[in-house]
């Protein structure tokens, strides 16, 4: 049997994508009341993503997880409105999920400087409380990091991601002759001969059947990223197709291009639910075996190629928005002025 894997674009090992942290807003100033001054608000605590920053960064540099902002300023008869205490911000990487004690999503944070109030301050003390300050909110919250990889391989359990992931990356993963061998996803990482770097994740889904061909694999596998998120399989894809030194493998792997040709010759073989509703494209497809290293350079550069192009691609759309933004705001301003004339010219024909 061939075994295949899906690249697909888009860390794992001794590091950390999820954290606890409790978080507490700074307590209000106290009131004035024989002068009716109100006292500062207690600051408020933030989260604040930083495309320099890791999780485990966060933990090193405060391993007591506890985040509490200032306290607002007492009013007094120099400063009758007492000024605010300071905010508390917590620096994260970018691609984090905030999520509450139960599982409530607060926010997200998915580009540099993105930030989301997760603890606000207390009032200070004013006519309404009596004077009296009132405490900050208190938090516990959790960071969960989300996009963490250039490269995720996709396959069922046993096919080789393992052993594939120790070949083209300096990972060092485990790997043995039965399933479910890794327990946690792993991360590795490309070094290319221009100092480019792609973060590699290795991750696997469910297993159905003990045994399947290489089309069937790559249907049912189809199908599962369907079921998890439709919008994975819009993302550049290549397919490797492992253990290409095993016997007959040649003769499996031609009738696995025949099916892909045309794949829906072939859907019949399978039950109605298990039929996607797209089947993937590949930009490449690569024989390899991660045991001899055959077609294991082939493969790297295929991954650099197909990022490379991505990165064009998403750059060129950007350009193409910021030129149709700036062409829409001139356009704008020219005609501004012409309508003011406009208007002269309709009055002056009415004198």
């Amino acid at each position: 049997m061939v075994h295949c894997s899906c690249v697909l674009f888009r860390k794992y090992g001794n590091f950390i994508d999820n954290l606890r942290l409790f978080t507490r807003g700074g307590s209000g100033g106290m009131g004035y009341p024989r002068l009716g001054g109100e006292g500062g608000k207690g600051g408020d605590v933030w989260v604040v993503a930083h495309n320099k920053m890791t999780l485990k960064q966060l933990k090193d540099k405060y391993p007591k997880k506890r985040f509490v902002a200032g306290e607002g300023a007492n009013s007094r008869v120099s400063a009758l409105k007492g000024s605010k205490g300071k905010d508390c911000e917590i620096p994260v990487p970018v691609g984090i999920s905030v999520t509450d004690e139960n599982g409530k999503i607060i926010g997200e944070l998915n580009k540099e400087k993105d930030r989301i109030l997760v603890a606000e301050g207390g009032l200070g003390g004013k006519l309404f409380t009596n004077f009296l300050p009132l405490k900050g909110q208190k938090r516990v919250i959790h960071l969960d990091l989300k996009l963490i990889a250039d490269v995720g391989l996709v396959g069922f359990p046993n096919a080789g991601k393992s052993s594939l992931l120790s070949q083209i990356s300096h990972a060092k993963p485990a790997i043995a002759d039965y399933a479910f061998t890794t327990l946690k996803p792993e991360l590795g990482k490309i070094m290319y001969n221009d100092f480019k770097q792609v973060d590699i994740s290795g991750f696997q889904l469910s297993s159905q059947t003990q045994y399947r061909t290489a089309f069937e694999t790559i249907i049912l596998l189809t199908k599962e990223l369907e079921l998890y998120k439709e919008e994975v399989q819009t993302k550049p894809a290549l397919l490797a197709v492992n253990k290409m030194d095993l016997p007959d493998a040649q003769d499996k792997f031609r009738v696995l291009m025949n099916q892909l040709q045309n794949p829906k010759d072939f859907l019949h073989l399978f039950e109605n639910n298990m039929i996607p509703a797209r089947t993937m494209e590949f930009q490449h497809i690569i024989p390899i075996s991660a045991i001899t290293r055959e077609g294991i350079d082939e493969l790297k550069n295929c991954i650099r190629k197909s990022l490379d192009e991505h990165a064009d691609q998403e750059n060129d759309a950007y350009h193409k928005k910021q030129l149709l933004n700036l062409q829409v705001s001139h356009t704008v301003s020219y005609s501004e002025p012409q309508s003011k004339n406009a208007l002269t010219s309709s009055r002056m024909d009415r004198i």
